[in-house]
């Protein structure tokens, strides 16, 4: 079997038992299905009733380990230094959704420990176990009346526990709680009216659903890399009196545009039709002051309980598009 076809059939598995892979953008869906495959130790030629269960057998996985099954078996080649990534984007969503445990190996690592193991958790057994067999309906069913259907959850959990945002056209949208979350509407809602008052957002993602919102026309008119890209930015907006698109990394725990981003985001916006601006944006000084030594120049940097203000790492313009010598 191919490792397309075994990434088919976890999506199809992850499907029937409520998680929302199919609003996720392409490339989101591929790595939460091959997230489940890794804790299940489940390479594309083993069958699905060897699944590793946590208790079961020794195999548990961190999420360095996990980078590296991707790479041997399932055709990709990422750097071992994204591990935070697998934990935050891939891992979390499966956890919550009862299929993953994350105390195999070690129950009293640190949440965010890179040494932390993962494997499936033993509610989720036997529906993986029974998959492709006559019992693997009954199984999905049991684990729905136990669990709930984790589609319902999952959007309850987002009814109760969200944050509301208004783009620059006045729509309506809802991300999950977390700071950095609250630091995309505040991009949103007070540096691009104070800095681009003619802004149009076309992209803006959420941990939870990367495909938020999205203006595909507008993106691909302006010649935009493809959205699965692992450089998107966290928020694109497009000023049409400057003709510049503004890419805009909120900045938490991680991800300043720092001089090798600038580089890559340089890069993969080449064939842009409008000049790009490329800026970070901080909740305060603070957070600001850990990052700062690493921040490029020709960018902006941003903090959003000074919202006024702007902070401009040299060159010759203030707040606009850089073109090379």
């Amino acid at each position: 079997m191919s490792g397309k076809k075994k990434i088919e059939q976890a999506c199809e598995l992850l499907r029937a038992i409520g998680v929302p892979v199919d609003k996720q953008t392409p490339r989101r869906k591929k790595r939460w299905c091959m997230a489940l495959l890794g804790a299940a130790n489940l390479k594309p030629r083993t069958p699905w009733k060897k699944s590793a269960i946590a208790g079961d057998t020794d195999h548990n996985i961190t999420t360095r380990e996990m980078i590296d099954f991707w790479n041997s078996h399932y055709g990709e080649d990422l750097s071992r230094g994204s591990y935070d990534d697998v934990k935050r984007k891939d891992l979390d969503v499966l956890m919550v959704a009862g299929i993953v445990t994350g105390s195999a190996g070690n129950s009293n690592a640190n949440p965010n420990d890179p040494t932390r193991g993962y494997a499936i958790a033993k509610e989720a057994a036997r529906v993986l176990q029974t998959f492709g067999t006559e019992e693997w309906t009954e199984a999905v069913d049991e684990s729905m009346k136990i669990a709930g259907t984790l589609k319902d959850r999952f959007n309850k959990g987002r009814r109760l526990k969200t944050i509301a945002i208004t783009t620059p056209s006045g729509k309506s949208l809802q991300l999950s709680q977390g700071d950095h979350n609250l630091l995309q509407k505040q991009i949103v809602e007070l540096f691009l009216p104070q800095f681009v008052p003619d802004a149009e957002l076309l992209y803006l993602g959420d941990a939870t659903n990367k495909s938020l919102f999205m203006e595909e026309v507008k993106l691909e008119e302006l010649g935009f890399f493809e959205l699965s890209h692992e450089m998107l930015p966290d928020v694109v907006a497009y000023s049409p009196e400057k003709d510049w698109i503004i890419l805009v990394e909120a900045v938490h725990s991680a991800n300043p545009i720092d001089h090798i981003r600038h580089l890559q985001m340089e890069e993969s916006t080449k064939k842009c039709s409008a000049p790009c601006v490329y800026v970070s944006a901080f909740k305060d000084r603070g957070s600001f002051r850990k990052w700062v030594l690493e921040i490029s120049w020709e960018t902006e940097a941003w903090l959003a309980d000074e919202p006024e203000h702007l902070i401009h790492f040299n060159g010759d313009k203030f707040l606009g598009p850089y073109q090379g010598p």
